[in-house]
């Protein structure tokens, strides 16, 4: 077997490939006498089929196949061998990308086109200044959040009138037109909560209504649509096509929440026996949690902030018609140029972060360790764990569960991704000057949201 290396340019090569019969004979022949022995053809006894006649019937699909996996195995050992960086994977070459006669075999040859990745220069120190945008933790949002967890741990209590974060039993029945009861239609019995319901002129309507009132409504402007307004009513989804948008909603019970109190019991229960005494520990206590909290948003906003930096500061030159190509023939569904066109740009600035990660990796001797990412992963469940308010497992059945995890290819990969992030945000935070920002709640949530 002969391979040989042409570059086109800096970003394209073609590996031309030389099969000989040396190469492929041997296996094709052993190949051919295991079907002649199963092989059960008509006139012949198992086993004593003439090996010209199973040549004759199988020797082209066996060759073939044969001449497939050789050359396969031949480009990844070439390619690993001599450490070529490619993009995607080889692809045929698209003029003469095979030579060689099934009918006659002799010698074949192959022509793969590569892509290969660009040097790029990562130009990233303390000259590079960024902002690192801080949650200003006030008094307002502290007691918003001592609001929200009383709430969350208060109890539902009887009211007698709709309020904005109420919860409302009622009795749906469906309207002809005309706004009157439809014989036969729909009735049921359902809830529904204020704080979903979206359209503020529904919600308008709704508050301050006593129990026994009746209002005309759309069911979707009181669900979350689809399959939830199609649970509300009763009915399968299916049938939603066919329900009129106008039913009466007869209010049967109001639910209003009751704020936990704040006590001793109330403390224990959210951060454990005796941590926090008083108001003024819960108050320091929530404020410490939210700052906490506010990091991990912080160090995404910076992430984004020098990634985008990245994006438009370095050069990074893409073989971007062989990624065309590679985009087509790789993917699974037929796709047109004109859908690689409308969506090449967005896949290119994709992988030129893939390139600049990977070089910021490269250089700085940044990895993702095996125990590592298992204890990350365990980490992971833990706060999964502690969110249903649920104690972690022991340390041998909490690995087991990591381990399973990160066998399923899909959620490895979110894990192996969120290492990757953690690891790129510690690394600039380390490498670039930040000057800390401090601002309220609503201009971060608004300066995330435009980014």
């Amino acid at each position: 077997m002969n391979i040989i290396r042409e570059d086109v340019d800096a970003l394209n090569a073609n590996l031309k490939i030389t099969v000989s019969p040396a190469d492929y004979e041997a296996k094709v022949k052993e190949t051919l006498n295991k079907y002649r022995k199963t092989a059960k053809i008509p006139g012949f006894r198992p086993g004593k089929v003439p090996f010209g006649h199973i040549q004759k019937q199988y020797g082209a699909s066996v060759l073939s196949e044969e001449l497939n996996k050789t050359v396969s195995e031949a480009l990844n050992s070439y390619i690993t061998e001599n450490k070529l960086e490619i993009l995607g994977n080889p692809i045929p070459a698209e003029k003469d990308g095979f030579k060689g006669d099934f009918s006659n075999p002799s010698d074949f040859e192959f022509t793969y086109e590569l892509g290969l990745a660009p040097e790029v220069k990562i130009s990233l120190s303390g000259k590079n200044k960024f902002d690192y945008l801080k949650v200003k933790v006030d008094k307002k949002l502290i007691d918003q959040q001592i609001e929200d967890l009383t709430r969350r741990y208060g109890k539902l209590v009887s009211g007698e009138v709709v309020g904005e974060r109420d919860m409302i039993l009622a009795q749906f029945v469906e309207l002809n037109e005309d706004k009157k009861i439809k014989e036969g239609g729909i009735m049921n019995s359902s809830t529904i909560s204020m704080e979903f319901v979206n359209d503020a002129k529904v919600k308008k309507q709704l508050t301050g209504k006593k129990v026994g009132a009746k209002v005309t409504v759309n069911p979707a402007a009181v669900s979350k649509g689809g399959a939830d307004t199609a649970s509300m009513l009763g009915i399968s989804e299916a049938e939603l096509e066919h329900v009129s948008d106008k039913f009466q909603m007869t209010i049967t019970e109001v639910k209003v929440m009751e704020p936990a109190e704040l006590n001793t019991e109330l403390y224990d229960k959210l951060f454990g026996e005796g941590v926090v005494k008083d108001k003024k520990g819960l108050n320091a206590r929530v404020k410490s949690d939210l700052e906490k909290m506010f990091v991990n948003d912080s160090d995404r906003m910076l992430t984004k902030a020098v990634y985008e930096n990245l994006i438009d500061k370095t050069k990074v030159e893409l073989p971007d018609n062989f990624l065309k190509r590679w985009i087509k023939l790789s993917n699974e569904k037929e796709i047109t140029a004109e859908q690689i066109e409308a969506e090449y740009d967005s896949y290119a600035k994709g992988l030129k972060w893939q390139i600049i990660q990977g070089n910021i990796f490269k250089a700085n001797d940044i990895k993702l360790e095996n125990d590592e990412v298992i204890e990350f992963t365990k980490g992971l469940l833990v706060s999964n764990y502690a969110q249903y308010g649920m104690p972690a497992p022991e340390d041998k059945e909490l690995t087991a569960s990591a381990m399973q995890v990160l066998q399923n290819k899909e959620e490895a990969n979110r894990v192996y991704d969120m290492m990757a992030e953690q690891k790129l945000t510690a690394y600039f935070k380390d490498t670039v000057k930040l000057t800390e920002k401090e601002i309220s709640y609503d201009e971060f949530v608004e300066l995330a949201s435009a980014k």
